[in-house]
C-alpha cells in the first residue's frame, strides 16, 4: 500500500505541477455556475425545483466534459512514461507493475474527484446563497450526483489506462481516446436510437435494451441522475427510468464494473509489456 500511495502521491505532483488540477476545477467551476444561474432561472414558471434542475444541468455536462478529461489525463500514463524514459527508472524501484498501475488511478481520481468536488460545490454554495429553498432530498441527490460523477471518471480513467498499455505510441494512445470518447458519449447513442426507429419494437425488447444501455457507461450514469426523482420529471426521461429493471445500487454497482475490468486488463496488459 505504501508504493501505491507514492506513486499516487508522484501523479497528484505531476498534476499540480502541469496544471491539472487547477484547469479542470476552474473549467468545471465555471461551467457549472453559469448553468447553475442560467438554467435555475426558469424553474419558478415551470413548477420545478432549483436544485434538480441544477443536477439535469450539470449531469448533461459531466457526460461529455468528465469522460474527455479523464481520458485526456490518463491515455499516455504508460505509453508516454515510456517514451520519455521515466517508467524504466519507476520501475528499478521496489515496486510491482500493478501498484505502478494501481498507485497512478489513485492519483488521478483524486485529481478528478477534487476538481469535481470543488467546481460543482461552488455551483450548489452559491444556489443556496441565494436564498432559494433546498429540501433535503435535493441535497441528497446533489450528493449522489457528485459521487457518481466521480465515479464514471474512474471508468474512463480505467479505460484510458488499458489504451496506454496497449499502444505502442502516444499520438496512438492520444488518437484512440478520443475515439472512445466519441463512441460512448455521441456515436453509442445515436446509433442505439437509430436502430430503436428502425426496429418499431420487433426485435429489441425492454430487456434487450436494458442490457443496450448497460454496454455505455454513460447512459448508466445518465439513468442514475436524471432517471428518476424531481430530475427525471425535469429531463424527462422519468418513463425510461421506470421501465428500466435495475435499481439506483445496481446501476452504481455497473459504474464500478465498468472501473475495475479495464483497470484490471490494463494491469495484465502492462504486467506482459516489453520496455
Amino acid at each position: 500500500m505504501k508504493n501505491v500511495l507514492t506513486v499516487a502521491g508522484k501523479e497528484i505532483q505531476e498534476g499540480l505541477r502541469n496544471r491539472w488540477v487547477l484547469a479542470t476545477t476552474v473549467l468545471l467551476a465555471a461551467l457549472a455556475l453559469t448553468l447553475t444561474f442560467l438554467g435555475s432561472a426558469p424553474t419558478g414558471n415551470v413548477g420545478a425545483k432549483p436544485l434538480d434542475v441544477v443536477i439535469v444541468s450539470l449531469s448533461s455536462l459531466t457526460i461529455f466534459l468528465v469522460p474527455l478529461i479523464a481520458l485526456l489525463i490518463a491515455h499516455d500514463a504508460i505509453v508516454g512514461e515510456a517514451e520519455r524514459g521515466t517508467l524504466l527508472l519507476l520501475l528499478s524501484y521496489p515496486v510491482g507493475r500493478w501498484q505502478v498501475i494501481l498507485g497512478k488511478f489513485v492519483g488521478h481520481l483524486a485529481i478528478l474527484a477534487v476538481a469535481t468536488i470543488v467546481g460543482y460545490g461552488a455551483a450548489a454554495v452559491a444556489l443556496a446563497a441565494t436564498g432559494v429553498a433546498i429540501g433535503i432530498q435535493s441535497w441528497l441527490a446533489f450528493l449522489s450526483m457528485i459521487l457518481s460523477s466521480i465515479l464514471l471518471g474512474a471508468v474512463f480513467v480505467s479505460l484510458g489506462y488499458l489504451v496506454s498499455a496497449l499502444a505502442g505510441e502516444r499520438g496512438t494512445a492520444g488518437g484512440i481516446a478520443i475515439g472512445i470518447w466519441l463512441l460512448f458519449v455521441l456515436i453509442y447513442d445515436m446509433a442505439m436510437l437509430g436502430l430503436l426507429v428502425v426496429d418499431q419494437g420487433r426485435i429489441i425488447t425492454a430487456g434487450l435494451l436494458n442490457v443496450l444501455l448497460l454496454l455505455n457507461p454513460t447512459d448508466v450514469y445518465r439513468l442514475l441522475n436524471i432517471g428518476s426523482g424531481g430530475a427525471g420529471a425535469v429531463s424527462g426521461m422519468g418513463g425510461i427510468a421506470q421501465n428500466f429493471a435495475l435499481s439506483p445500487a445496481a446501476l452504481a454497482a455497473a459504474l464500478v464494473a465498468w472501473t475495475l475490468l479495464p483497470l484490471t486488463a490494463a494491469a495484465l496488459v502492462f504486467s506482459r509489456r516489453e520496455l
